[in-house]
């Protein structure tokens, strides 16, 4: 009996075979596609289908790669050729807020934003806030490790999660974490299943951790600088002032023009770079007022706003970075962190690989805690090898300056080849036996992460 077969006695209607179904599932938003196409996309809508799907799963040897929106930027979620698709964006139930506890009980595939609508009328929200919010599942923030623009003040999505429901590759179903503030019972295996993309298990609910909402005005400080070095350092010393804003997000000259072309917003000055910072809660204005004149005193144009609608505005135009590479041909969209005092250096970097390739490489950047998204553009629908060539200096670059080769995107398919260069040789082998653990079998987005041949 086939493995289709076997789906379609156990779990009928939710099985998937349409052709273009089966072509969406190939690609995400890297720009990455897995080669042929997967056998079929099982449309989960509870424990119990992901619990069937993998018990097949197991029983049949067959790979399972695990998709929520299918927004990544690494090509974790990419299925291809014998590959079945199991898709968590039909499980969307709250199952419960706790405004006392300050938790609540989810389903994987809700959207972020949608989250967040629903906690506000309990004036509560759960604080990762990846630029994808609108369009990001929660199960994809969990299974990434998604940070965003305010993880800098309010943490990243590690910092926001009490524990999951792990569905295992043999459809055993595991209850990890807490419910209470703190637990320590055990090894913590809810913060080794967070960022692991999919290849110990399948998050089928989350337990969160969440805020009240920031009392007091929000700030919104727009600051241009000559060129993107001045305006990388103008951030670092911010952070070295001890100010905590909600929100430092760095935009190079490259990036702000293209987003300006896109929104049919005057071009800004040839080579200028900005950065946009919010502070928020009691004392949101003495933090502007004192960042404002850090900005100043590095050359930086500052404008302070106390209106939240306008800040939501200058926001906006953040936020349409990913449409502005889009429109300019296919994008390799990238994510590099440094500590925030090597940022000027890692842009200098960026600039030399620039020249060195004779590439133009927009970038922005989560000022607030370092992390850099490089986007290499190009025509057609794979990079060509100079790219290629040019990311791999940029990633060793990082890493020689003390960071990392991914912040929040994840390793997927595009980065698995540096894995080891960042980790060492033995915590490599390492990961790759604790993966083994959860699935013996390798059935749970084989080859995403780890490289298939090592």
């Amino acid at each position: 009996m086939t493995v289709l077969t076997l789906l379609r006695e156990s779990l009928g209607a939710l099985i998937d075979t349409d052709e273009g179904s089966l072509e969406e599932a190939r690609a995400d938003r890297s720009g990455h596609a897995a080669p042929g196409r997967p056998l079929a996309v099982v449309h989960a809508e509870c424990v119990d289908d992901v619990q069937k799907t993998m018990r097949i799963a197991t029983e049949t040897r067959t790979p399972v790669v695990v998709r929520g929106a299918g927004t990544g930027l690494a090509g974790a979620a990419n299925a291809g050729s014998g590959e079945i698709v199991l898709s968590l964006r039909r499980m969307t139930k709250i199952h419960e807020v706790r405004p006392d506890d300050l938790l609540a009980v989810v389903e994987p595939g809700i959207l972020n934003a949608d989250l967040n609508t629903e906690l506000a009328r309990h004036g509560l929200w759960w604080a990762p806030d990846p630029a994808s919010r609108d369009i990001s599942t929660v199960g994809g923030n969990i299974a990434t490790g998604a940070g965003g623009l305010l993880c800098a003040k309010y943490g990243v999505v590690r910092d926001a999660v009490l524990g999951v429901d792990l569905v295992l590759a043999d459809g055993r179903l595991l209850h990890l974490g807490h419910r209470s503030v703190k637990g320590v019972t055990g090894l913590d295996l809810t913060a080794l299943v967070v960022g692991s993309e999919g290849t110990l298990g399948v998050v089928v609910g989350a337990t969160l951790k969440l805020r009240r909402l920031v009392p007091g005005e929000i700030c919104t400080i727009t600051a241009t600088f000559p060129d993107v070095r001045a305006a990388a350092a103008a951030s670092a010393a911010v952070t070295a002032a001890g100010v905590q804003p909600a929100i430092m997000e760095l935009m190079d000259a490259a990036s702000l023009a293209a987003v300006h072309a896109l929104l049919s917003l005057p071009a800004p000055t040839s080579g200028a770079a900005q950065l946009t910072i919010q502070t928020d809660g009691p004392a949101a204005v003495a933090e502007a007022a004192t960042i404002a004149e850090i900005l100043r005193a590095h050359e930086g144009v500052t404008v302070v706003s106390r209106d939240r609608a306008e800040g939501e505005r200058l926001l906006a135009i953040r936020r349409s970075m990913h449409a502005a590479m889009a429109s300019l041909g296919t994008t390799l969209i990238e994510d590099v962190s440094v500590p925030r005092s090597a940022m000027p250096a890692m842009f200098d970097e960026i600039a030399r690989i620039e020249q060195e390739y004779a590439l133009t490489i927009p970038t922005v950047a989560h000022a607030g805690d370092g992390n850099l998204h490089p986007n290499f553009l190009f025509d057609g629908p794979e990079a060509p090898p100079e790219v290629w060539a040019a990311a791999d200096e940029l990633f060793r670059a990082a890493i020689r300056l003390g960071g990392t080769l991914t912040g929040e995107h994840g390793i997927g398919v595009l980065k698995r080849r540096w894995l080891a260069d960042e980790l060492g040789e033995d915590q490599w082998q390492l990961q790759r036996q604790i993966a083994a653990v959860f699935d013996p079998l390798g059935i749970l987005n084989p080859g995403r992460v780890f490289s298939p041949d090592a």
